[in-house]
């Protein structure tokens, strides 16, 4: 209420309750004011009495979803078959939420819907009734090598269908978070209206333990993202038990998102409780009911319940009527309900919505399931308990057709009365959802002329952490492609050389910037603005992994190609936030991952934690990450004009790059002729020194190298290449992809001597070539935990220094001689 309808009222209130607290202190008055408060209480947001018309046809609707119950419970009961299963009792809590959805609420053009992954199975049915997929795809669920459906959301095995992967619990709705951010950032920017756009996110309650989950609720009410709504099924249980044996998740949740700043809406009880919950002390027994108990209550008789919830109480029900209303009577199990709480979360403005709705896992799939704590292992019905769940959906299958080894599926008919409605809902709607569509919208290659000054090299000593950065910054005044870089850092731009973007490209924020910066007066000052172009998300890894993935996949979403360019310390990206890359390819993401200050040694001072020794093979395991270890300016330059071709020209393809890079100023040479190939492909030939042995070096460990080379040069007489290694992952896989003679083969070709690998990576990084190597192998590197100290005496430490490495190269040369 914004304004105070009765002031002289409101004054008699606080008057009486001063005295309270006076006479018998704030602990009475706080437990007055906790009675009062119908926000805290557990009783239904919007009561039945102010329930909203319901705009479908209820019958038809009711229909609707007895199908695809029924054909979710048969596609897992078909599956266990074969050993596969699935999850039966997740979405048979959640149907009515999903179908209210689905019939009056997901717009298929402007909207994205976070699915909850264990609920596949019923959003499968759903696209089954639309004709969106057939019974023989419905028989391959979780068999994908035969062609069929993955077992949760997965765009990269149905990129199509799916936007979103889910089921890493508490991805979802942190990404849901930064994706409703993503569509302001959008819209702001003049690059796209994203004003109907809507964000929902279906979420279990007991994946809100994930730290993730909640990790972005203080953003989305801090910019105001009204866009944005959670959907909490709250069915009490997780995997294994209730969420909250011994307190209430609901009453939980609801002081998180009332403190965080959320619009919370309940959808807690049925209708059939509306004669009970006049009673204010059957209300406050609620409140104190624990979540086990209550899931006991939902699984007992009514001689039970009425013992041990209604003690006392005059309750004017039977037995039977007291098992059905608190056994089953759920505001999620009834469409009225769940229409009124999502008319109501659309209706709010300027904070985002939760809605907590109750409901109870395995609704409808019989005693032997409902509200039982083994439900998520139960991968199948039997026949008995298909006959039952037929009868209580009404559905036209005969005794016969459940006579047979598997249940059959059941399907109104294209030109039924159900799939007539069905399809013209979606038609109202904008189109099919789940969807996912991309229109190729290649981006124009950028000009030469940001390249050539890498290409040039420099006298001065640059490390390629700046020489990146500046490269971004020039390539974001391409007049056609550099508004849609979209620079990304969790802290620390400074740190990265990034300062002098914030007054030129300025960093959003839908506030604008409502204070004078401390540093307004310095060249490089803080500045913030709603057309902003960086994103400074602050020490959030993990919510700037959320952003990247938002940009990465605008290009599907949005229609509307993005760079995303997301540079942080290296230490702290796959190691920290790996799930996320992992979702982020499973999503199809492109856009550049940058993990600055790399390696094990760089990082003078910093020691254990942030010394990265490991982060390229960590990358090296995620089939869609293209991974390079650049040395120079030009080779970084290199990577980048061709990751912009192939994940943004004609032929774009679904991978995003990581490109590690340093904070050590080094000079930078110019670009020697004809080693493009070799950049891109993972090797060439920096430096001939007479062919004895060879050092194969990467990154930093290229200086360290060239260095051994003269000291064996100058001590020794011992002539030796030097090799840049620009990608030892994507050597290896080229060579296992090959089907002729791979990279790695073809460069050393002719070679002689002995090869001898250095990198400021452990060993296991430049390993992964060593099959394809026919010379005696020897790999050097920084194998084991980060130390505080010099570059220098850490890298003596480590053996990798030019004294270790010239060392090591004499040794292997003198060995091959005795053979």
């Amino acid at each position: 209420m914004e304004k105070d309808l009765d002031p002289q009222e409101t004054a008699e209130w606080l008057e009486s309750l001063e005295a309270v607290r006076r006479a018998a202190g704030p602990e009475r008055a706080d437990y007055l004011l906790s009675r009062l408060a119908t926000s805290s209480r557990p009783i239904n947001t919007v009561p039945t009495a102010e329930e909203p018309p319901y705009p479908g046809d209820l019958a038809l609707e009711e229909r609707i979803s007895a199908y695809d119950r029924w054909n979710a419970a048969v596609m897992i009961t078909r599956g266990s078959k074969y050993g596969l299963g699935g999850h039966l009792a997740t979405y048979a809590s959640a149907a009515w939420l999903y179908e209210v959805g689905f019939n009056h609420f997901f717009n298929g053009e402007h909207d994205q819907i976070y699915f909850q992954g264990h609920a596949s199975p019923g959003i499968y049915a759903r696209a089954f009734l639309e004709g969106r997929l057939s019974e023989a795809q419905l028989d391959l669920f979780r068999r994908e090598p035969e062609g069929g459906l993955p077992s949760y959301p997965h765009p990269r095995s149905m990129p199509d269908f799916w936007q979103f992967p889910t089921v890493s619990m508490g991805l979802g709705p942190l990404n849901a978070v930064y994706q409703a951010r993503f569509n302001r950032y959008l819209h702001h920017r003049g690059i796209k209206d994203t004003s109907r756009s809507h964000v929902w996110a279906f979420l279990g309650d007991g994946e809100m333990d994930e730290p993730e989950s909640t990790a972005a609720l203080t953003l989305a009410a801090r910019e105001g993202l009204d866009n944005l709504t959670f959907v909490i099924n709250c069915n009490l249980q997780r995997l294994d038990g209730p969420v909250r044996g011994n307190t209430s998740i609901v009453q939980e949740l609801e002081r998180v998102f009332r403190g965080a700043g959320w619009h919370v809406v309940k959808a807690l009880w049925g209708h059939d409780w509306d004669g009970l919950l006049g009673s204010d002390e059957l209300v406050a027994r609620l409140g104190q009911v624990p979540d086990g108990q209550f899931q006991t209550f939902a699984a007992s008789d009514g001689g039970y319940i009425r013992e041990h919830l209604f003690q006392g109480l005059d309750v004017p029900y039977t037995d039977e009527e007291l098992r059905r209303i608190v056994g089953g009577s759920r505001a999620g199990h009834e469409p009225r309900k769940v229409y009124a709480a999502y008319r109501r979360a659309l209706d709010n403005r300027g904070a985002p919505t939760v809605i907590l709705v109750q409901t109870v896992k395995g609704w409808m799939l019989g005693s032997g399931i409902e509200a039982r704590n083994a439900n998520h292992q139960m991968k199948k019905l039997t026949q008995d308990e298909f006959r039952v769940l037929r009868d209580r959906l009404r559905l036209p299958v005969t005794d016969e057709a459940l006579a047979g080894e598997l249940p059959p599926y059941a399907h109104p008919g294209p030109d039924s009365p159900e799939a007539r409605y069905a399809a013209e809902r979606r038609r109202a709607l904008g189109g099919a959802v789940p969807r996912r569509t991309v229109v190729p919208r290649p981006l124009p290659e950028p000009g030469e002329r940001a390249f050539r000054a890498l290409e040039k090299g420099s006298t001065q000593p640059v490390a390629t952490t700046m020489a990146l950065v500046r490269l971004v910054k020039d390539l974001m005044k391409e007049p056609e492609t550099g508004r849609r870089w979209v620079p990304i850092v969790p802290d620390e731009a400074r740190t990265f050389g990034m300062e002098s973007l914030f007054p030129t490209a300025k960093i959003y924020s839908p506030l604008g910037q409502r204070y004078e910066s401390v540093d307004r007066e310095l060249l490089l000052a803080y500045k913030e603005a709603t057309d902003g172009q960086l994103l400074i998300e602050g020490i959030t890894e993990a919510g700037s992994m959320a952003s990247f993935a938002a940009a990465a996949s605008s290009y599907a979403t949005h229609g509307e190609p993005m760079i995303p360019f997301y540079i942080f310390y290296a230490m702290f990206g796959f190691q920290r936030t790996g799930d996320q890359m992992w979702a982020l390819a499973d999503q199809l993401g492109r856009g550049f991952l940058v993990g600055a200050t790399a390696g094990r040694t760089t990082m003078t001072g910093e020691g254990l934690q942030h010394a990265d020794g490991h982060s390229q093979l960590l990358a090296s395991a995620n089939p869609a990450c293209v991974a390079y270890d650049p040395a120079f300016a030009y080779e970084v330059g290199t990577i980048v004009r061709d990751g912009l071709r192939r994940m943004y020209g004609p032929s774009a393809e679904d991978v995003f790059y990581y490109l590690t890079v340093y904070n050590e100023p080094m000079p930078q040479p110019a670009m020697p002729e004809g080693v493009e190939e070799g950049i891109l492909r993972g090797i060439y030939r920096y430096a001939e020194g007479g062919g004895q042995a060879h050092l194969l070096a990467s990154g930093t460990a290229i200086h360290w190298a060239l260095a051994a080379q003269r000291l064996l040069q100058e001590d020794y007489g011992l002539g030796v290449d030097v090799w840049s290694v620009t990608s030892w992952s994507e050597l290896r896989r080229d060579a296992m992809t090959s089907s002729g003679v791979p990279y790695i083969r073809q460069a050393l070709a002719g070679a002689q001597g002995p090869v001898i690998a250095v990198s400021d990576w452990m060993r296991a990084v430049p390993d992964q070539i060593r099959p394809w190597i026919d010379q005696p192998w020897t790999s050097l590197g920084t194998d084991g935990f980060g130390l505080s100290g010099t570059r220098e005496s850490v890298r003596r430490h480590f053996g990798v220094d030019p004294r270790s490495i010239a060392d090591a190269v004499f040794k292997a040369v003198e060995e091959q001689a005795r053979l």
